[in-house]
């Protein structure tokens, strides 16, 4: 018919690719993937099945419903460069979930140990304020301070004045100097005891010995020195009773605000005990949340693998024909003890549900094929061309790329080559080309 254009051309025929170069190739493109050396060899062995499996399921959808699908190549180099794209990505994304379910169970872990300090805070801090205010209240109380001042010191019971002489006054460890190293409150006690069963002794050898007044004037003139001494020691002991009474004030608003501070800790405990409490059902959820990520995490190998010759082959075919092969190519890749998961789904593997409902919004039908047809058009790395009777995808397309500046364009545009070099060379623009055959 054109003789002209038949002499001037030169024909080229282009074979399949024999096995062991797509097994070269293979093994090329995917050896910077982290993958096990027996299930690289194995995803090796599955890419080349597929593509074997892909023509020939070709033909018999051109046998049965006459329509052509071509896998070239091309189709092989995209299943490869598919999956190493999705598998790192992939990787990537559950890595991310599950380390941010491990961080809330850490967190969760920590304010459990800080609760249980705050519970061992709040009680040592009781125990201290109750010792403490038990160390300063007998001398700091003023009544009891007032019942020293006003002591019937003329008329103590003898056997008041017999324990205490048995009991503390020749006991090494009553003395002012060993006392103080304890209690500086208890030392003046000690003193005020002491010069007590002083004063006490004195009267009675001065009192029943009227008849020796004379010989005795000289013994009482000491013993009234001494006690002037006594007096002025239970002066200086008074006088530090006062100054502890200034303290007992200072440790009174200390009290208030060690009170203050546990009852601001007692506050935060029942916080926490509620937060605790509100999140323990999360931290189950959160732990089989994380399992489930890493049980995903594992069978991420093989579920890519079927999504990404799911992406390069198996678009431009019917819903039966598609279904039948990935529940061949699924039992292959469980034969081959690839790790995936028991149930392959595309929409599973590779679906987002918020971007799904927004496609859903934007005109995408709700049922699986379609959502599958349009997670393989976002997936894939080749402009993609619908098969689109009803105009569902040009609907789809328009609503989710208008705010994206896109060109559509027929082939009687005028402008048509324009806007598609505009397309093709920057990548801000987005063209929908259609045609009506």
């Amino acid at each position: 018919m054109f003789p002209s254009l038949i002499n001037c051309c030169t024909i080229d025929w282009f074979q399949d690719w024999p096995r062991d170069a797509l097994e070269m190739v293979a093994y090329k493109f995917l050896e910077d993937v982290d993958l096990e050396y027996d299930v690289r060899k194995e995803v090796v062995s599955l890419c080349k099945y597929f593509q074997m499996s892909a023509r020939k399921l070709s033909e018999k959808y051109f046998s049965t419903l006459r329509r052509p699908n071509y896998v070239t190549p091309t189709s092989y180099l995209e299943l490869i460069m598919t999956f190493k794209h999705l598998i790192t990505v992939k990787r990537h994304e559950v890595e991310l979930m599950k380390n941010r379910y491990l961080v809330g169970l850490e967190k969760l872990q920590f304010a459990s140990s800080q609760v249980c300090f705050l519970h061992k805070f709040i009680t040592v801090e009781n125990y201290m304020m109750m010792v403490k205010i038990e160390d300063e209240t007998v001398l700091g109380d003023l009544k009891f301070l007032e019942s020293l001042k006003t002591y019937d010191k003329d008329n103590i019971p003898s056997a008041v004045m017999k324990r205490i002489r048995e009991k503390f006054i020749d006991h090494p460890d009553f003395q002012p100097a060993v006392i103080k190293n304890v209690s500086s409150a208890c030392e003046g006690l000690c003193k005020w005891v002491r010069a007590m069963e002083v004063y006490e002794r004195v009267i009675k050898v001065v009192s029943p010995k009227r008849e020796r007044l004379r010989l005795a004037e000289a013994e009482l003139a000491i013993q009234m020195d001494k006690l002037n001494i006594k007096r002025g020691e239970l002066k200086e002991v008074e006088d530090k009773l006062q100054k502890l009474n200034d303290e007992f004030d200072v440790m009174n608003s200390k009290k208030k605000d060690l009170e203050n501070s546990i009852e601001l800790c007692s506050q935060k405990l029942v916080r926490a005990e509620k937060l605790i409490g509100g999140l323990g059902g999360e931290k189950s959820r959160w732990t089989e949340a994380a399992h489930n990520l890493e049980l995903i995490y594992r069978d991420l190998t093989g579920d890519v693998l079927l999504s990404s010759s799911t992406v390069a082959y198996l678009g431009a075919f019917t819903v039966d024909y598609r279904i039948e092969c990935q529940d061949e190519w699924h039992m292959l890749c469980k034969e081959k003890k690839i790790p995936c998961s028991d149930f392959f789904s595309l929409n599973h593997t590779l679906g987002d549900p918020v971007k799904i409902r927004a496609w859903q919004i934007a005109g995408l039908p709700i049922d699986s094929f379609s959502i599958d047809n349009g997670i393989i058009t976002s997936q894939s790395r080749r402009w993609p061309l619908m098969i689109d009777p009803q105009g569902q995808a040009n609907k789809w397309v328009k609503n989710m790329e208008k705010t994206n500046r896109l060109g559509v364009i027929k082939l009687s545009d005028s402008n048509y080559v324009r806007i598609l070099e505009n397309s093709i060379q920057f990548v801000a623009y987005f063209c929908l080309l259609f045609s009506f055959f």
